[in-house]
């Protein structure tokens, strides 16, 4: 199979590893992505951010086959039992095109707005091992014991480090494809790096005996910039689109539409339209594997559709609000727009809410959004040519000072209608 790709270009899945990537695409948990835009609501601040989970799925893919063949043209002094055999590559290369196949409505959204709801990461690991599942019974028709090795590979577990590393670590595969995805569909630059002079730069870290399966680290002289590139560029990418304000507003706003319609339902209303999903927690339980997988951008777009009509006048006007995309506005904290302490403020806006007649409950919210680009517990290592091994954050003077260091962005978030009134209490 090949296919275009706007982002690598022509991406082909034509050898025996990657048939499983064909396999995979005829399945409904598959194909669902295609309703789950990759961004969730950042089109509402970058227009073009309309692109989805089912196109980063096939981007990761191709990324993992690219690592794959790297790895193999390196991998002459490793032991038979350390390299990437075809059944690896074929887990590898399923890991890659799965990892996000548990994904929510609107990103990570869904799975903040929903009482008791699993984690993204579950739902992976449950459609994986359900035997209910399309994708379960197309990697177990492979080999019985492929879902498991999958599921642990998402995890980022697997025998050899350098794999598991590959599909979820500091710099896997997804990682690779989502920051240049995004930055082509909104727009930006500052997603972009050079990822094939940085797949041509990574070395195998192996310890002194060769008794361990050894990680990745990148060549002393290629590397410490290609992968300065990588991490600062996720970095901006956080700074200038994941976190941009127009973006957290809207999500603070269907966490609230679908918190309310939620409590509704648990009190005995009537709505419009009702989503399984969302009924079986407020009957204070979780979705059934197939309740779960009918969510989807556009079932859930069409339900706050139906929302607008709701008798309940709160749902209703949160509903028609984000239709019309009349955002809630905010007041970033941190001594930005204003000093006040985090908590007061909300409390103050909260007052400011109950004057207006606005419930603070669901009109105001205190968003706060961080990201640690270079976690501290990482560990890359920098070979250079005489043999010698450093960690990158003590020969890279940038990753130094960024290894460990949280990114963080603290907003008030509130209806647009409150705005006058909150600043002049917040600088009183």
């Amino acid at each position: 199979m090949i296919l275009r790709d706007p982002v690598h270009g022509l991406v082909a899945f034509e050898s025996e590893e990657a048939a499983i990537v064909v396999r995979l695409l005829e399945t409904r948990e598959i194909q669902r992505l295609r309703r789950i835009r990759q961004l969730g609501l950042t089109s509402f601040a970058f227009p073009g951010a309309e692109h989805t989970r089912f196109s980063h799925a096939i981007g990761a893919a191709h990324v993992m086959q690219l690592l794959v063949a790297r790895l193999r043209h390196i991998d002459a002094d490793l032991p038979f039992w350390q390299r990437v055999t075809s059944d690896r590559a074929c887990e590898a290369i399923a890991a890659a095109m799965l990892h996000d196949v548990g994904h929510g409505p609107f990103s990570h959204l869904f799975e903040q707005a929903l009482p008791r709801a699993r984690h993204h990461e579950e739902w992976t690991t449950r459609i994986l091992l359900d035997p209910s599942s399309d994708v379960q019974q197309v990697l177990s028709r492979e080999d019985p014991g492929l879902p498991r090795r999958v599921a642990d590979l998402v995890e980022g577990k697997h025998e050899l480090a350098y794999l598991a590393n590959a599909v979820s670590g500091l710099f896997d595969v997804d990682r690779c494809d989502y920051l240049l995805r995004d930055a082509r569909a909104t727009g930006v630059t500052y997603g972009d790096y050079d990822l094939p002079w940085l797949l041509r730069s990574l070395r195998f870290d192996t310890n002194a005996d060769g008794s361990a399966a050894p990680g990745l680290a990148v060549d002393g002289i290629k590397g410490i910039t290609a992968i300065e590139s990588f991490l600062l560029a996720r970095l901006f990418m956080f700074q200038q689109v994941y976190f941009h304000k127009s973006t957290r507003a809207a999500e603070t706003m269907i966490r609230h539409i679908i918190g309310r319609a939620v409590a509704l339902v648990a009190r005995g209303d009537k709505l419009p339209v009702h989503l399984r999903a969302l009924d079986a927690a407020a009957a204070g339980g979780e979705p059934t594997l197939d309740q779960y997988l009918e969510l989807d951008d556009q079932t859930l777009l069409v339900a706050i559709h139906a929302w607008e009509g709701a008798r309940d006048p709160i749902l209703s006007d949160l509903s028609t609000r984000l239709r019309k995309r009349a955002l809630f506005k905010t007041i970033e904290l941190g001594k930005v727009e204003s000093d006040v302490d985090d908590d007061q403020a909300l409390l103050i806006a909260r007052e400011v809410a109950e004057r207006r007649g606005l419930d603070p409950d669901l009109y105001v919210a205190l968003d706060r959004a961080t990201d640690t680009p270079y976690d501290a517990e990482a560990t890359l290592r920098v070979i250079f040519p005489d043999g010698r091994a450093r960690d990158l954050a003590e020969v890279s003077f940038l990753l130094g000072r960024l290894k460990g260091q949280t990114l963080s962005r603290t907003r008030l978030v509130f209806a647009a209608e409150l705005r006058d009134d909150l600043r002049r209490a917040l600088s009183s």
